[in-house]
């Protein structure tokens, strides 16, 4: 549709105004002008669908722009030659004249082509962006400050020549009508056909810096879209390749920029897994608890997590990233016992109340460490989780918790999750001290604390995930964990 807008343009610019530049042409009538002229725009619209599949379609992705400009324009001046040579063989027009009529359509077919060119990239953009392909920019490209110097440069010359012609026109008008005319309506129909030429030409360049601009706005809502994405830590997303030029090249970068960030970000979270498994699994060493007891409690933190999620309390608390958070912190609960004294952690039996004070400790020790290492490194997602939860798993709702006794809502929600996750392992699983109690009995424990021990909306949680916390159990079991390899 561009293109046939931009010939009935040529038509209309051609049939009004091609007599006010050339007086031979003026001698012909409407017919005669515009019969030849509609007849070469039809066999020129034919022969460009002819040669589009092969001079464009089967060109690189690189090239198709630049080639599109190509041929729309070598058309129109194929159009301008034959009418300059048909004009002459009928008519006997001069060569003068059709060469007016070939820069005509020359600078027609300039605005046409580029029109054209800035078209087809934008459906390139749209093509690669549902495809999800790109093109790899060439490291010889056309600038695009060249472009916009050619551009503007031929505007300049094209809007000066056919002034030019027009007023030369005009001059000679003048000394032919001499004073047949009255000077006021001299004026007015000169100034007319100058009014005529600018807002033609003018027009023509408004409609490539509005299609330009389109590209433009393509291009950065493309990139800044992309960036945005990355700035909230979501690496998935890449920017369209679609031109041969510095946009090209910047959005080619930008997306290498994306992978390398992603790669190493990707690096940086295997790299905290494993020291989060490999300090909880250092601390499991000296303790009577299994590592089945780390893979468990992540689990039903997670389970517990995602029921919270679904009530619009804590649905903005708990959204994706804050869950794995929780889930990848969860096994940190108990690092401060690598501070408690051999005496008293591995003692195969209950604990005296002095001995039990110190081990209440243990949560004092793993929040502090994670706190100076929090301060070292600077506050993120990660450190905060895990510091609340190694403070807090041992907070009771009530409030006659340690180490603090914080009460209720004061008590953040990981500590608040990972207090009943930690208490429900410890009373399905076997102790030296204990029989591991069933999963209903554990249940019921676990319910009767709902408003003094536990966070009764963590307790509608737990029933919630029942099936969730028994499946879990089942397949972390301790025997099960000591026959495989550890798997996170």
């Amino acid at each position: 549709m561009r293109l046939v807008v931009h010939y009935l343009v040529t038509l209309v610019v051609i049939g009004l105004y091609g007599g006010q530049v050339c007086p031979f042409l003026e001698t012909l009538s409407m017919t005669q002008l515009l019969a030849p002229l509609v007849g070469s725009l039809v066999g020129a619209w034919l022969l460009r669908q002819l040669l589009w599949s092969v001079f464009v379609d089967r060109a690189a992705y690189q090239q198709q722009t630049f080639r599109v400009f190509q041929l729309d324009f070598l058309l129109m001046v194929l159009v301008g030659f034959f009418l300059m040579l048909f004009n002459r063989q009928l008519y006997d027009f001069p060569l003068g004249s059709g060469v007016k009529l070939v820069l005509a359509m020359i600078t027609l077919g300039f605005f046409l082509a580029i029109d054209m060119a800035l078209a087809h990239e934008q459906r390139l953009t749209l093509l690669f962006r549902a495809k999800r392909i790109d093109l790899d920019p060439e490291n010889r490209y056309f600038p695009l400050p060249a472009k916009l110097a050619i551009f503007a440069t031929a505007t300049v010359f094209f809007t000066m020549a056919i002034l030019f012609l027009v007023m030369n026109k005009d001059l000679d008008w003048l000394l032919t009508v001499g004073e047949e005319i009255p000077l006021a309506e001299a004026r007015r129909i000169i100034l007319g056909e100058l009014a005529f030429v600018f807002v033609v030409i003018l027009g023509l360049a408004m409609n490539l810096i509005v299609s330009a601009t389109r590209n433009l706005n393509t291009f950065f809502h493309n990139e800044n879209s992309v960036l945005k994405e990355v700035t909230a830590g979501n690496f998935d997303g890449s920017v369209p390749v679609s031109t041969n030029d510095e946009f090209g090249v910047m959005a080619k970068h930008t997306n290498l920029m994306i992978g390398g960030l992603k790669d190493k970000t990707e690096e940086l979270h295997m790299t905290r897994d494993v020291t989060i498994m490999s300090l909880a699994s250092l601390a499991e060493t000296r303790d009577n608890e299994t590592g089945a007891h780390l893979l468990r409690t992540q689990r039903y933190v997670r389970h517990l997590a995602e029921h919270l999620r679904t009530d619009a309390t804590y649905a903005s608390r708990l959204d994706d990233d804050a869950i794995d958070m929780l889930f990848k912190s969860a096994p940190l609960h108990d690092i401060g016992k690598v501070g408690i004294p051999d005496r008293i952690l591995l003692k195969p039996g209950r604990l005296s109340p002095e001995e039990f004070e110190i081990m209440k400790t243990h949560a004092t020790l793993g929040g502090d460490a994670l706190k100076v290492a929090e301060a070292t490194l600077g506050s993120n997602s990660f450190l905060r989780v895990a510091r609340q939860i190694a403070y807090c798993h041992h907070e009771k709702w009530d409030g006659s918790g340690y180490p603090k006794g914080l009460r209720g809502e004061d008590i953040p929600l990981a500590g608040r999750i990972m207090a009943l996750a930690d208490v429900y392992d410890a009373l399905i699983s076997k102790r030296v001290y204990k029989e591991a109690y069933p999963h209903a009995e554990a249940r019921e424990i676990i319910c009767r604390g709902a408003g003094s021990h536990f966070d009764p909306a963590v307790i509608q949680a737990f029933v919630a995930k029942e099936e969730a916390f028994i499946r879990t159990a089942r397949e972390f079991s301790d025997e099960k964990f000591r026959a495989r390899p550890r798997v996170v």
